[in-house]
């Protein structure tokens, strides 16, 4: 498990560390998987997987999905997230847009973004007859809704488009409860799911915040492309310095938060605590330290690294559950 956590940390620091220095354009590969964000893809399936196999088989739990469906599920999440990161960039009109960058034409575009929609569609379709819960289909609609509205009018809102994005990545957790824990809910059983349904609100709140924060920053790095397209953001309204200081001071919260969640629950285990201390309280207190003195393009661009490791780590951290609380 530690070696697959390296090669994970590995790729996603390469990935942040392109922003750190210029780079030729990349061959038409790597310009579509940039296009559908790659990276922020496999966090997805990361999270999912890691819930499934690192959280629901190992204490052996009423469940749902087995291997096939945990495999169609986390595909059309994917698909889903992948056609909504392709709907962003062809509604992006700064010169900042993957479009032009890598000279992808928007018919090109266009043609991804219908044929992951409809997969994922067609997908959680499937999955939800599969589960005998034909309703909850909806979900994957309402979802690419949300990444459509997004795209072409709510990312011109202040501060709502920030709660979208996190809402989204808190979603792609709860999916995986919704389909695969809460049909196996049982009046017989009802106590020992809750327990873990708790666990994975928790992990969604925690992944809602670190994403909202991490989307303001991103929103730092890209203050003259969208001060350009008449966008409002929070670092246009603040300031850059005073808009970091504001991320500083929102990590706090997840900060607080496993605090007392070490406190509460962990605290007689020390492995658990050490793994928590210095994989994710460690990295965001960096975070708090560095948001407050943070100027250039490159620590910005540090910070971002840093909320993506913790947003790894927290994803890793499922799998880890088996070993610590044995």
């Amino acid at each position: 498990m530690l070696s697959k956590a390296f090669l994970i940390y590995k790729f996603v620091f390469y990935s942040d560390c392109l922003h750190l220095r210029q780079n030729p354009i990349p061959k038409p590969m790597i310009a579509y998987l940039k296009l559908i964000k790659i990276d922020n893809l496999i966090l997805i399936a990361l999270a999912q997987l890691a819930i499934k196999y690192g959280l629901f088989e190992p204490f052996d739990i009423s469940i749902t999905l087995n291997g096939l469906g945990i495999t169609l599920l986390v595909l059309a999440s994917i698909c889903i997230a992948a056609a909504g990161n392709i709907m962003l960039e062809m509604h992006t009109t700064s010169t900042n847009s993957l479009l032009q960058q890598y000279q992808i034409s928007e018919k090109t575009a266009e043609r991804f973004f219908i044929g992951f929609s409809v997969i994922g569609v067609a997908l959680g379709f499937y999955m939800a007859n599969l589960i005998n819960r034909p309703g909850f289909a909806a979900l994957f609609i309402i979802t690419s809704g949300i990444y459509y509205l997004y795209a072409t009018y709510l990312k011109e809102m202040l501060i709502v488009k920030n709660l979208i994005i996190g809402l989204l990545m808190a979603l792609a957790i709860l999916v995986v409860v919704i389909f695969d824990l809460l049909p196996a809910i049982t009046p017989q059983n009802q106590a020992s799911q809750s327990v873990f349904f708790s666990i994975l609100l928790d992990y969604a709140f925690l992944g809602f915040v670190i994403v909202i924060i991490r989307e303001i920053i991103k929103d730092i790095l890209s203050m003259d492309a969208d001060h350009n397209a008449q966008l409002k953001t929070i670092p246009l309204l603040l300031g850059r310095e005073r808009a970091a200081k504001l991320c500083g001071i929102l990590a706090i919260i997840p900060i607080a938060a496993l605090v007392y969640y070490i406190y509460t629950y962990l605290f007689n285990n020390t492995n658990a605590v050490l793994f928590a201390l210095v994989l994710l309280i460690g990295p965001l207190l960096i975070f708090l330290i560095k948001s407050w003195t943070a100027s250039s393009t490159k620590d910005f661009n540090i910070l971002s690294l840093l909320l993506k490791i913790v947003l790894i780590t927290t994803a890793v951290s499922l799998m880890a559950y088996q070993f610590v609380l044995s």
